[in-house]
């Protein structure tokens, strides 16, 4: 195989950027934590101070023009030239708590490398994978003089809290992020001998339920047989959700459901997959379940889903309460696929509670914040180039996923109106969000190679003015991307 065009320039940098790496794990910057807000910002100034000695020009912190939140971070390379692309390469610098603190092997926020791996709080979620995107522009502009397109950083401060101001602050700043292409390095891959990257991300909404039957709880032993019971009633509409075969039973729910191509479907049915392994990863679970017709890696990544995720009502203490609850309700959390869209299924599903309430019963429905599905098609011209670089990279053709979860990747691509490609290197067993985080270093230091790898071939390409639009932008703009 070819060297790679950073190979030696990373062989002589390579324990400088382990040093950087731990200074950046060093910094506790967890943003769900009031506490450590003096610390995000430190993390947001260090990534500043980063990208100014990488070779980044008109860095800053910036948020929101309201001046709400926590920092981003903004820096820029725009010499490249007008027909040459822009790439927005995005990811964030904010980490998750740690607890629970006592099974950590070491502190969380005192970096060590153990049998090949970096282990710390943000390790790979995300400040390993942020880092090797700007070590990858220091090394080209080290390297060439200049990169081959034309780079803008976005390093946010709020996504562990689910980037509450993210969507405020894209459009505050919206002249300024203008892109061709959007590279986001927060997600992984099957494994190093499978690499695969990320098409698709689903959309979400969710929604409390709140119902009342009488205005107090009731004596059982009065009332009870005779009066509605709220929690009965809670439970049925929770059970109505689900057929026998566990569609959904919202009217309309998967009219707007797009299905994969064909080149998806075969790459979803080359992905590994043990069901004993699957069940023990799923916390031991004895069975699975789930939509009829659909394997468990369509379910969790193509298919869109209901899911009680709390259920409450009546006395819940020790012992028994003889009562008739007047109050009852439930939570539940919907996974978007292309082409749904959470506004329509929020009014859907307001329909579907109303249709199910008793005459005098009460009800309240809570809907949380919707996130729409998010798409990239892979014949994309700029998907052809990623899945060349991770070939170069790891020696093999992508696999092409879908995330299961949502994030801010949605807002990018829409707002931005750019397609969103995912370089991330993680793997399934990297404990995010846990115990013990880790960065497998072979996984980073070629997480950097290819990088550079990316914006080099991403430069052979030539966009079109928004006025002159491809085929594949406007699939783009009528997913609302």
């Amino acid at each position: 195989m070819a060297e790679l065009l950073l190979e030696a320039w990373l062989a002589r940098n390579k324990q400088r950027i382990t040093e950087t790496l731990f200074e950046l794990l060093r910094i506790p910057s967890i943003s769900a934590d009031a506490d450590h807000e003096p610390d995000v910002r430190r993390s947001a100034e260090a990534f500043a101070d980063l990208l100014r000695d990488a070779g980044m020009e008109h860095v800053r912190l910036i948020g929101p023009a309201q001046g709400l939140g926590l920092p981003a971070v903004y820096g820029d390379w725009l010499h490249a030239g007008e027909d040459l692309p822009t790439v927005l390469i995005y990811g964030h610098h904010d980490v998750q708590p740690v607890d629970p603190l006592a099974e950590w092997g070491s502190p969380p926020f005192e970096p060590v490398i153990v049998d090949g791996e970096c282990r710390a709080r943000g390790a790979i979620d995300d400040k390993g994978q942020v880092l090797y995107q700007i070590e990858a522009a220091r090394g080209l502009l080290a390297e060439r003089g200049g990169l081959p397109v034309n780079v803008k950083f976005l390093i946010e401060g709020e996504e562990e809290i689910g980037s509450v101001n993210f969507e405020r602050l894209l459009l505050d700043w919206e002249q300024y992020l203008a892109t061709d292409v959007v590279v986001v390095s927060d997600t992984g891959m099957i494994s190093p001998e499978v690499p695969s990257s990320t098409v698709s991300m689903r959309g979400m909404i969710g929604f409390d339920v709140d119902l009342r039957t009488a205005s107090i709880d009731l004596h059982s032993g009065m009332w009870g047989g005779t009066v509605p019971n709220a929690a009965r009633l809670a439970a049925e509409m929770v059970a109505e959700l689900h057929d026998a075969d566990h569609r959904v039973t919202l009217p309309g729910f998967y009219d707007r459901v797009v299905e994969i191509t064909a080149e998806e479907k075969a790459s979803l049915a080359a992905q590994p997959y043990d069901e004993e392994t699957f069940r023990a990863q799923a916390g031991g679970v004895a069975f699975l379940e789930g939509e009829t017709g659909f394997t468990p890696l369509e379910r969790t990544g193509v298919r869109p889903t209901a899911e009680v995720v709390g259920l409450r009502g009546g006395y819940t203490g020790p012992g028994i309460k003889t009562i008739v609850p007047a109050t009852a309700g439930f939570k539940v959390a919907f996974r978007l696929v292309p082409d749904q869209r959470p506004e329509e299924i929020d009014a859907t599903f307001r329909t579907w509670v109303h249709n199910r309430v008793p005459e005098g019963v009460e009800a309240v429905v809570t809907g949380e914040h919707g996130v729409s599905p998010a798409v990239t098609p892979i014949d994309h011209p700029a998907m052809v180039k990623l899945a060349e670089t991770i070939e170069a990279v790891w020696g093999k053709r992508p696999l092409w996923t879908r995330e299961g979860g949502s994030g801010p990747e949605e807002a990018l691509g829409r707002i931005l109106i750019s397609p969103v490609l995912f370089l991330g290197v993680g793997l399934p067993d990297d404990r995010i969000h846990a115990p013990n985080e880790r960065m497998v270093m072979d996984q980073f230091w070629k997480g950097l190679l290819a990088a550079a790898e990316l914006q080099v071939r991403l430069g052979e390409l030539r966009f079109p003015k928004r006025d002159d639009e491809l085929p594949w932008m406007k699939r783009l703009r009528e997913a609302g991307l």
